[in-house]
C-alpha cells in the first residue's frame, strides 16, 4: 500500500498536466467551433441584409414593417461584428421614403 502512495505522490503532477492538456484541447475545439458558427451566421445575415436592401432600393421605397425588419436584422448583424457594406446598405435603405 505504501508503494501505491509513493507512486501517486511521485507522479500526481503528470496526471494533473495530462488532465489540463485534455481540458485545453476541448476548450480550443469549442472556441473554434463557436467562431465558425458565428462567422457562418454573420455571412447569412449579411446576405439577407444585402438581398432586402437591394430589393427596397430597386423598388425606390420601403414600408414601415420592412424597415423594422431591417432594423432587427442589422442590430444583430452589427452586434456580431458585421459592418462595412452591411452598414452602408442599411443606411441607404433607411434613407428611402416610407410608404404604407
Amino acid at each position: 500500500m505504501q508503494q501505491i502512495f509513493s507512486y501517486i505522490s511521485a507522479h500526481w503532477m503528470e496526471g494533473a498536466i495530462w488532465l489540463l492538456g485534455l481540458g485545453w484541447g476541448y476548450l480550443v475545439k469549442k472556441v473554434t467551433e463557436y467562431k465558425t458558427i458565428k462567422d457562418g451566421l454573420l455571412a447569412i445575415m449579411h446576405d439577407r441584409l444585402y438581398q432586402a436592401c437591394t430589393y427596397y432600393s430597386q423598388q425606390g421605397w420601403i414600408n414601415a414593417s420592412g424597415l423594422k425588419n431591417l432594423e432587427y436584422l442589422y442590430q444583430s448583424y452589427h452586434a456580431l461584428g458585421g459592418n462595412g457594406t452591411g452598414t452602408e446598405l442599411y443606411n441607404r435603405a433607411k434613407a428611402l421614403p416610407i410608404r404604407d
